[in-house]
Formats: structure tokens, C-alpha cells, sequence
């Protein structure tokens, strides 16, 4: 008689990834995906973005599919836009359904932003498990709904059991880009590839991939200031703010302006200080660094979550915060006397790099491998 095959087949993983927006819902969203792959490279692993967003060029280019929803956000200021929200919203949830039912994933993954309501409320409803990454220290409306099927609550911050079901909470940490958090180059070196001089201090502007309007406009008016205290300045302005300012760029002065920097990993290597807005992903990268850095939240997001973000650094010396209203006058004196303090900046990035916590990207897709395998 035949010996029976005990063997069960293996089945790769399905995975849908929902979210993004912005780049930091886009980065952690990558970085979860690569590391599925790295644990089965045969994973097959879909996101789900809104369409117009950045999202839908970005994962492409990283060598994933993705679908659009016609999803929007809710206009909190024009509240009679908000009809055709709500139809963009029904839809999405019709369309939403079908993805899940057509792919049949394993596990469905929300990383925040538009897309991913509709996309874990579908699944739910069809029954699979799902996982929520959740960057801020002040959790979404979306996100508390969510909370209450789902399987994991991946938090970076401590108290959010405030937000969510405590026994789903799990401690993760943020992921951040490979690249940045695996580079070894000096901060000589660095600031030698840019075109600085390795023997200055370099402070480093970032508003985001799509620019931050205060910042712009308080580093335009602190130019001289900043220069004249012997700093040099890398400053991203992002897409929309680039014509105004790209004649500020001096480089025999020590001052370059771009639109977008391609390769944060060497920026944030060559960078001695930082200007930043205050999300999720840039502070967990921030924290992995240990870069001293100065906050200014923007005060045009949801829940404030900003604010809050750079307010649980502040509470341990990890960071200084400027409110986006006093920009404007108080950033040039901030980064003066940060540039002339080297004490202050070295207790900065010590208390910041104590908040760090890495390789979260690994510890994610631990979990989402083990909800999805023990379905």
C-alpha cells in the first residue's frame, strides 16, 4: 500500500497594503512590504491607494501593483464640499469589496491615509484578518473605528491603549527606509558629496515631499541671519514652493535649494541640525539618527497629531518645537543659538536617540505572518 503524503502545500502569502498620501504613510508602507518578502519572496502582496495621490507612482516605481480608490478626505472648513466626499466614499467602499474579493488576501495591512478605510472595512466585513500600523502618538477617527475588529495595533508611542483595545496594542516602532537607517558614511563625508564644506555646520530643511508654507517662507527671511552665524543650509522647499525660492540657492555661500532631496540617507548623514515638520515617519527617522532636530508641527492635519507628536519629544529633552504661528519670528533665533550651542545639540540627540526604535519594520511583518498563517 502507498504510504500517504503528510505534506501540506505551501501557499505564499496574500497581502493587501492599504494607505498613503503621503511619504510618511508611503515609506513605512514599502518597508513592511519589502520585509514580508524578505521572510517569502514568493508573497504576493497588493496595496490599495487613492487615485491622484502620490502613492500611485511611488509603489510602482518600488516594483509593487496597486489599485486606486476614488477616495477623498472630508473638508473640515467647507463643509458643503463634502457631498461628493461621501459619494467618492461609497464608492470607494464598492470597489474596495470586489479588490478583496477578486485578490482573496490572507491579511489586509492599513498603514493610515484615505485608502485605507475602505479597503480594512472591506476586508473585515469579508472576514479576514487585518493589522493596523498606526505612526502618530494621537490616533485618527478612522483608525478607532477600525481598532475594534481588528487582529494587531502596531503603535510607536506608549499610552495608546487611550485609543485602542488594550490586548491588541504591540509596541513596534515606526519603519523607516532601509537606506537611511543603514548607512555608514561620515558626516565629513556626507557633507563633501553634497558640495558643503566638512568643516562648517550644516542645517538641513525639511517641509516634506510636498513643502511646508511656514517653513519656507521663516527660512527665506532667517537666510542671512542663518549664514551669518557660519552655518550652511540644504533646503528642500518641495514640488510647489521650488519657483519662489530656487533663487535663494547660493552655493558659493554655503546655501542649496532643491524641490525634492532624492537621497536623505546622505542629507541626514551630513546634516547637524534639522527643521523639520513634525510627522510620524520623519521623527522615527529622526530618532534612528539621533539627529538633533527642531519641530514645527503643521497645524493642518487631523486631530492636531502633529503637535502631539513633537510634544511627546519635547516632554523628554528629545527635541525643540516651534509653533507654526511663531515661525516666522522665532525659528532663525532658534537655529542660531542651536548652530552656536554643540552642548545642547549633543543632549538633543542623545535623549532622541533613547526614544529610537529599530528594525520595526521586521517586527511588523513577524506579526503579519503569523495572524496570516494561523488563519
Amino acid at each position: 500500500m502507498a504510504q500517504k503524503n503528510n505534506e501540506t502545500k505551501h501557499t505564499p502569502l496574500r497581502a493587501v497594503i492599504s494607505g498613503g498620501g503621503t511619504g510618511g504613510h508611503i515609506f513605512p508602507a514599502l518597508s513592511i512590504a519589502n520585509a514580508l518578502k524578505r521572510m517569502e519572496p514568493d508573497a504576493q502582496i497588493l496595496f490599495v491607494g487613492a487615485l491622484g495621490r502620490m502613492e500611485m507612482e511611488r509603489v510602482p516605481a518600488a516594483g509593487y501593483d496597486i489599485v486606486g480608490l476614488p477616495v477623498a478626505g472630508f473638508d473640515r472648513k467647507r463643509l458643503w464640499r463634502n457631498f461628493g466626499v461621501a459619494v467618492k466614499l461609497m464608492r470607494s467602499m464598492l470597489k474596495a469589496r470586489r479588490i478583496i474579493k477578486k485578490f482573496r488576501p490572507d491579511i489586509a495591512v492599513g498603514v493610515g491615509g484615505y485608502a485605507s478605510g475602505p479597503t480594512l472595512k472591506a476586508a473585515q466585513r469579508a472576514g479576514v484578518p487585518t493589522v493596523i500600523q498606526e505612526q502618530n502618538s494621537y490616533a485618527g477617527v478612522t483608525n478607532k473605528l477600525l481598532a475594534r475588529k481588528a487582529h494587531r495595533i502596531c503603535v510607536a508611542y506608549s499610552g495608546m491603549e487611550r485609543f485602542f483595545p488594550d490586548g491588541s496594542i504591540v509596541m513596534t516602532g515606526n519603519p523607516v527606509r532601509h537606506d537611511i537607517a543603514s548607512s555608514e558614511m561620515s558626516k565629513r563625508e556626507a557633507k563633501k558629496l553634497l558640495g558643503f564644506d566638512a568643516d562648517k555646520p550644516l542645517v538641513l530643511v525639511v517641509g516634506g515631499s510636498l513643502g511646508a508654507r511656514t517653513i519656507n517662507e521663516s527660512i527665506a527671511a532667517a537666510l542671512e541671519t542663518i549664514v551669518g552665524c557660519g552655518a550652511q543650509l540644504m533646503w528642500q522647499t518641495g514640488k510647489y514652493y521650488i519657483d519662489s525660492y530656487k533663487h535663494l540657492s547660493q552655493p558659493d555661500k554655503g546655501v542649496m535649494v532643491s524641490a525634492f532631496i532624492s537621497d536623505m540617507a546622505v542629507a541626514y548623514k551630513a546634516a547637524d541640525l534639522v527643521v523639520s515638520r513634525a510627522g510620524a515617519g520623519t521623527i522615527s527617522e529622526l530618532q534612528i539618527l539621533g539627529l538633533p532636530v527642531i519641530l514645527v508641527p503643521s497645524p493642518n492635519v487631523a486631530e492636531d497629531h502633529q503637535r502631539k507628536n513633537a510634544m511627546a519629544l519635547v516632554e523628554k529633552d528629545a527635541a525643540v518645537m516651534v509653533a507654526d504661528a511663531e515661525a516666522p519670528v522665532a525659528l532663525a533665533e532658534e537655529i542660531t543659538s542651536l548652530i552656536a550651542d554643540e552642548a545642547r545639540r549633543k543632549s538633543l540627540s542623545a535623549n532622541i536617540t533613547s526614544m529610537a526604535m529599530r528594525d520595526s519594520d521586521d517586527k511588523i511583518a513577524g506579526i503579519i505572518y503569523e495572524i496570516a498563517k494561523s488563519k
